[in-house]
């Protein structure tokens, strides 16, 4: 017959989905612990789980001698003889302990052990199931809400949806089905083991994936990723087939496979845009729709310039700056976007500036604004090598041009003080009433 104890073993083995070894493991040193509690520390003692009995058996192991030096880990020979006739002296003996005689304080400590090592197990359980699936997609369950964070049923494990992680426009209730991207595998010791993110850029990329074979297979790749959660994504993707389409395979028939990824993002706008190696190329397709006149690159500051017709700038900006800030992200460059006027207008102030300059000429000027060099400040934060290699020049050269540049930076900010100065004396002198 089994026993209430050999019962409560295998209830736990089902429905923690615990190894029946582990819980025996547990169960027994639930019992050291209790019994050190009662008996002390110093002991030695082990348990072992009697199958046969369906119970916990102590055993206090005491080293067999012939005079007592210490009474807690020693027995006499002739007590020891008496409990087994074979025993020598320096033999280890095991004797069986009063499982009864623990008391309400030592079962209290067996049952808070047992407790906190039922709990170890299962997220030990949780991260060896988890661990290799850091960066997929999993469905659960909306189970509950904790400070904003969403407790979210894996069936065998909860994961947490972070406050920090859901998109901001996303609501969801107590049952709901939800796709996430695995963030990240923890052992932290109070809380959910699996991270989750709903604002992730690789929830995009693997929601293709899931809706795009040729992704699967390696034909097509996603070469970047930009997201603002909930309003509009970006990704770059190109194809290791030349009679393959990546922008197409990702679009689908009538727009159905990019749709779908639209509806799990719940209604997220998706540009996809052809990738391209050169960096100007790249530009101009991501800051689409708007169309590019010309782009100027820097690449000691890593930073593009785009010209665009004055009726493109605020399409190319986008609302709230969300197209060019998408842009700059997919591409990994600082993007600045001018407007032909604009452009013109910043050009004409560059020269007034730079015509202040000793022995530059109009190329040089030229060559400075090209390089995203506008007023003669901006000389004077470069750096001599920068300089030194836009210009072609040696570096004691580029070293007495920023020098230059110091003094009539000085000179503009005397004569713009002096303007502001004289302004102010004029407003003075007018009546109250006056229109300035």
């Amino acid at each position: 017959m089994i026993s209430e104890l050999a019962r409560q073993i295998d209830m736990l083995h089902r429905e923690k989905n615990i190894p029946r070894d582990a819980v025996i493991e547990v169960l027994e040193s639930a019992m050291v612990a209790a019994a050190r509690k009662r008996f002390g520390n110093e002991r030695d003692i082990e348990a072992q789980f009697n199958e046969e009995l369906g119970e916990v058996e102590l055993f206090e192991f005491k080293t067999v001698v012939e005079e007592f030096n210490n009474n807690d880990t020693e027995i006499l020979i002739e007590e020891a003889r008496a409990l087994d006739p074979d025993c020598e002296v320096g033999d280890s003996l095991g004797i069986k302990m009063d499982v009864e005689g623990l008391g309400r304080i030592a079962a209290q400590t067996a049952k808070q052990v047992i407790i906190q090592r039922v709990r170890d197990a299962e997220r030990e359980m949780t991260f060896n199931e988890f661990r290799d699936r850091k960066g997929e997609l999993i469905t659960g369950i909306v189970r509950r809400f904790e400070k904003g964070n969403i407790i979210v049923d894996l069936g065998r494990a909860e994961a947490i949806l972070p406050r920090r992680e859901q998109v901001v426009s996303e609501t969801y209730r107590q049952g709901d089905r939800i796709q996430a991207y695995v963030l990240d595998i923890t052992r932290a010791a109070k809380s959910s083991q699996v991270v989750l993110s709903r604002s992730h850029p690789g929830l995009l990329m693997k929601l293709f994936e899931l809706e795009v074979p040729e992704i699967y297979e390696g034909i097509v790749r996603i070469e970047a990723c930009a997201r603002e959660p909930g309003f509009r994504a970006k990704i770059a993707v190109s194809s290791t087939d030349p009679d393959v389409d990546p922008v197409g395979a990702c679009v689908g028939l009538k727009g159905s496979r990019v749709q779908a990824v639209v509806q799990e993002l719940r209604g997220e706008a998706i540009d996809i845009i052809p990738y391209h190696p050169d960096p100007a190329r790249f530009i101009v397709h991501a800051i689409a729709p708007a169309s590019v006149s010309r782009v100027y690159i820097d690449e000691h500051t890593h930073c593009m310039e785009l010209i665009v017709p004055d009726e493109q700038l605020s399409k190319a900006i986008g609302r709230r700056g969300q197209n060019v800030r998408l842009a700059a992200q997919l591409t990994g460059w600082r993007v600045d976007i001018y407007s032909e006027t604009r452009h013109s207008e910043l050009n004409d102030l560059a020269r007034a500036e730079f015509t202040r300059l000793n022995d530059v000429d109009a190329d040089t000027i030229e060559l400075l604004i090209r390089h995203g060099f506008r007023t003669v400040k901006d000389l004077t934060d470069a750096e001599p090598y920068e300089l030194a290699s836009i210009l072609d020049v040696e570096e004691e050269d580029a070293v007495a041009l920023i020098a230059h540049a110091d003094q009539v930076l000085d000179a503009l900010i005397l004569e713009d003080s002096q303007r502001k100065k004289q302004a102010n004396e004029i407003a003075d002198d007018l009546p109250p009433d006056a229109d300035v």
